[in-house]
């Protein structure tokens, strides 16, 4: 057997319970942690539609761009960094690149510039960097990290004249990108949408309503339920994967976690796009509003995944992908406004908030 194949992957997940009632809990802030969200599911247990309040959040989610062969630079030109990048309006990820093969980019809404770069197109580009925390054998991948609302890189300085000519005429770095639409955002993205092909995307909203099925008991100490086995159960769920394990069947052995009960029928709703931290944050807060309705199950689970291939993780830190590439939370809220919160990520990158 060879050696790589020997050991199950490490992957790290680290749980957190407390309160929304509580002045000390992290929530918002781990929220705000992860900058590329993919999708968002939500499950709602005896449940058949999608309340009204919380549809209207899923169908108000902002709109996103894709634009396509987008020299980098562009995201340096003077316009766009005063009315766009300082005031926080926007926030991009490089489209269709793979961040164990590619070069990908990542411009964050705190206005923070990330390059994952090969050997030779770090050298080419010729500003400082430093070797990824992913290299195995030798140095063949670099991260070159740039804060574009600091004074050291403010245009007409030395810092800046050197990125840019880096990616305009060295390097010259073009690639597909997706690009958010911040609430009073749009404007500010005119000008750079005129000089390329680009077009405009709604975020995907799907619901499937699930009968006669099998959750766990699930309460707010959560003591009797085991992590990894709730975590396989709800992404199972979302991937309409059945956890029944009749004898005759040989596709799955997953199984709903014990204790459990038996429920008519629930609803399983995702939207799936480049949605912000701001998006999940509404979504969190209707799914309050939800649990205080009478004769409602006393839980809701809400999984948000991010972007496979983004080269950040959580807040700045660099995202691998050499096994998995994993970078998701999932969070359980019940009707006593307490919380359950399970951040995982894989097997290389750094702990989670």
């Amino acid at each position: 057997m060879f050696a790589g194949l020997e050991r199950t992957p490490r992957t790290l997940l680290v749980c957190e319970r407390s309160s929304f009632l509580d002045d000390k809990n992290r929530l918002s802030a781990q929220v705000e942690q992860l900058h590329f969200n993919y999708k968002v599911s939500m499950l709602l247990p005896d449940c058949s539609s999608a309340p009204s309040h919380l549809e209207a959040v899923f169908n108000s989610i902002n709109s996103f761009y894709l634009i396509r062969k987008l020299p980098i630079h562009e995201l340096l030109d003077i316009p766009f960094l005063e009315t766009a990048v300082h005031q926080g309006r926007v926030s991009g990820l490089s489209y269709g690149t793979r961040i164990d093969e590619d070069n990908c980019v990542a411009l964050m809404p705190n206005g923070h510039l990330t390059l994952s770069l090969d050997k030779d197109s770090f050298e080419l580009l010729g500003v400082e960097g430093k070797p990824s925390r992913f290299n195995q054998r030798t140095n063949n991948r670099f991260v070159v990290s740039v804060d574009l609302t600091d004074s050291a890189m403010a245009p007409g300085g030395r810092g800046y004249q050197r990125l840019v000519k880096g990616l305009r005429s060295r390097l010259q770095l073009k690639t597909d990108f997706l690009l958010s639409r911040h609430p009073g955002g749009g404007a500010s993205l005119q000008a750079l949408l005129s000089r390329y092909d680009w077009s405009e995307h709604r975020p995907e909203i799907r619901s499937h309503t699930l009968q006669d099925l099998s959750c766990p008991l699930l309460t707010s100490d959560l003591q009797s339920c085991d992590p990894h086995r709730l975590l396989e159960w709800l992404g199972a769920v979302d991937a309409h994967v059945s956890c029944e394990n009749v004898s005759n069947s040989f596709l799955s052995s997953l199984v709903c976690p014990e204790p459990q009960s038996r429920t008519s029928g629930a609803l399983s709703v995702s939207v799936c796009g480049l949605l912000r931290p701001q998006d999940v944050q509404r979504l969190i807060q209707q799914a309050r509003a939800y649990l205080e309705q009478p004769q409602v199950e006393p839980w809701v689970s809400l999984t948000v995944h991010g972007f496979v291939d983004s080269p950040v993780s959580w807040g700045d830190e660099e995202h691998g992908v050499l096994k998995g590439g994993e970078l998701f939370y999932s969070l359980l809220l019940f009707q006593d406004h307490t919380y359950q919160l399970h951040l995982a990520t894989g097997a290389h990158d750094t702990c989670p908030p």
